[in-house]
This record gives C-alpha cells, sequence and structure tokens, in this order.
C-alpha cells in the first residue's frame, strides 16, 4: 500500500478501547465519557480489519488504548493475530501499556507471540506519578515491569518530558532504564483533546532535553529502528538506546508509514488531522470485504502529507477535538 506521497504504509497502529485506569493529565480530563461498549468493534471485527491490512501489505500491529489489557477480549484478539506470524505475513504483534496489568497478563502475552512493550513511566517519584495519572500506583507498575522481564518480554519505557513535573528527572530516567536493561524514549507532549489547562505550561522541546541529558551521559547517534518515528541515540555507559519523539519540534512526517483504527472502526490517517474513514459500516455491509477494501483505497488517497501541531503562547489548546485515548498512545 502507498499513498499518494510514495510513502508505504507497513504499521497499523489499533486501540482496542477508550477506556483507562489511569487519566494522565496530559492526555485526557479527569472527568471522561468513554464509549458505550455496544459501539465498539467485536474481536472478530478487530480481527478482521487487522487481517485484511496484513493481506494488503501491513507488517507491524501495535494494539493500543485507552489501556489495551483492559479489554475484554484482548488475548483472544492477540491469539487471532499471531497466525499471522507463524505464517511470515506479519512480522510482529507489540503493546502499548501504562503497567497496571501486567502482573497478571505478562506470561500470556508472551506465550501468545508479543515480544516486545512499551510501558508508560513519566516520573520514579511515587507521588508525582499519582499526580500526573491522577490514580495510579507506580508500586504496581514496577510490579508489571518485573513481571514482563521474567515473562521474557523486551521492555521500552516511553516518557512525556513535562516542563513543570519531570524536568529534573528525566537524566535520572536514563540511568534507571540502564540499570534495568529497558530502551527509552521520550516524548514532547501532544495537544490533542481538552485537558482543563494550557499545554504550553507542560510543553518541553527535546531538543533541549537532549542537550541537558549530554551534559551527564554519551551519546552517539543510532541507525537501530523499531518502526515509528523515534530517532535513537546508544548510551555509552549504559549500553540502552535512547529515543526521541518530536512532533512539534521536528516534524517526522515525511517518512510515517502509518495508520491508527479506533475501536468504533474508524480509521485515522493522521494523529494530527481529523479526516478519517468508516471502515465499520463497510465491513458490516459486505462481507465480501469489498467496501472494506475499498475504503482502505480511500484512505491511501486522503493521508495527507503532514500534522500541523502548535505550541507556542497564544496556542494552549488543543489542536483537535479528540483525546489521546481515542487514537491510542
Amino acid at each position: 500500500m502507498q499513498d499518494t506521497f510514495g510513502r508505504s504504509i507497513t504499521y497499523l497502529r489499533v486501540s482496542v478501547t477508550d477506556r483507562c485506569d489511569f487519566r494522565c493529565f496530559y492526555c485526557m480530563s479527569e472527568d471522561m465519557t468513554f464509549l458505550d461498549r455496544k459501539d465498539l468493534l467485536s474481536i472478530e471485527e478487530l480481527d478482521t480489519v487487522c487481517s485484511t491490512f496484513i493481506r494488503r501489505g501491513v507488517r507491524k500491529i501495535r494494539l493500543t488504548g485507552g489501556e489495551p489489557l483492559v479489554r475484554r477480549g484482548i488475548m483472544e484478539l492477540i491469539a487471532r493475530l499471531s497466525r499471522h506470524k507463524d505464517s511470515g505475513h506479519l512480522d510482529e504483534i507489540t503493546l502499548t501499556t501504562n503497567g497496571s496489568q501486567l502482573a497478571k497478563h505478562a506470561h500470556e502475552i508472551k506465550r501468545l507471540g508479543v515480544e516486545r512493550i512499551n510501558v508508560s513511566v513519566d516520573s520514579l517519584n511515587a507521588e508525582k506519578f499519582a499526580e500526573i495519572t491522577r490514580r495510579g500506583d507506580l508500586k504496581q507498575v514496577l510490579g508489571g515491569l518485573k513481571a514482563a522481564q521474567d515473562a521474557g518480554l523486551k521492555v521500552k519505557i516511553n516518557t512525556v518530558a513535562l516542563k513543570a513535573y519531570n524536568k529534573d528527572e528525566l537524566s535520572d530516567m536514563v540511568g534507571w532504564c540502564g540499570d534495568q536493561g529497558f530502551d527509552l524514549t521520550f516524548i514532547e507532549t501532544m495537544p490533542l483533546g481538552d485537558i482543563g489547562g494550557d499545554r504550553t505550561e507542560q510543553y518541553l522541546a527535546l531538543s533541549d532535553v537532549r542537550a541537558n541529558l549530554e551534559k551527564d551521559w554519551t551519546m552517539t547517534p543510532s541507525t537501530a529502528s523499531t518502526g515509528g518515528p523515534s530517532k535513537y541515540v546508544e548510551v555509552a555507559e549504559t549500553g540502552q538506546k535512547v529515543g526521541f519523539i518530536t512532533p512539534l519540534s521536528e516534524h517526522f512526517c515525511d517518512t510515517c508509514n502509518r495508520m491508527r483504527l479506533t475501536c468504533t472502526g474508524t480509521l485515522y490517517m493522521c494523529l494530527g488531522q481529523d479526516s478519517a474513514v468508516d471502515l465499520r459500516e463497510a465491513l458490516r455491509q459486505d462481507a465480501t470485504l469489498g467496501m472494506l477494501n475499498a475504503a482502505i483505497d480511500q484512505s491511501l488517497h486522503l493521508k495527507p502529507k503532514g500534522h500541523e501541531f502548535i505550541i507556542e503562547p497564544g496556542h494552549g489548546g488543543p489542536a483537535l477535538k479528540r483525546h489521546m485515548n481515542v487514537t491510542g498512545g
């Protein structure tokens, strides 16, 4: 599959639910209203859509949320998708999680064919972690990370750089990840959804973060890639990789290979644009999948050249109305 700008689409991110047991303040408001379960694609429908994308050339699927591990039937979906790995038509199934449910599910995830997960950890201070997540328990997440290690999962930590909250912890995060054997990716906060505040109070450019980290760590550019937008460096002192995702300070749209499927069957061609295609109706109206394939063809023509995120004085509100949990973190 190629879009009109010649970019090959090989990566599908699938939000299996908009629900989450955290309320991270950069992701959603504290008082959220979630979708009725009847509006969600069934596990069978999610499998059908993902399988159609795989037949058309997608090589990597990431399951996200909300928090994907609170979705009923998530293990069945992973098991269904794993058949494509076994056949050689899919390179990997990955998962992004807040870690709260990992202690219960890590071994099952690994058994079903997931080799690598991303876990969101924005602070190693328990009180600050609870403040950022509004209800998360750092001890519970650390227990989940231990379970993931015991299960043999490769773990990468995702940390959103937040000026007023974790700026002074980011170097320590590099050291902790090195001690634990985790790779690490820093992410700039993105202006998605009304969070009840001004994001200019949170935004921290990763160019500044990297400059500060280089005072403590020896970093050399790496050619490593996980198929996403992260640019990696090798940290000489720890042997681990640190990545930087910069949707605001340095766009990476020219190499975008991704589309995003929501739990209701809406396909977004860009995280930072509202243009979308409804796959649910196409799927339910035509059992031959002809309408579904036609809708995917349409999406390739509609995929924009890039997003238009801005965070600066006077632009501290959301660029788009939908929250991050709708299209997946």
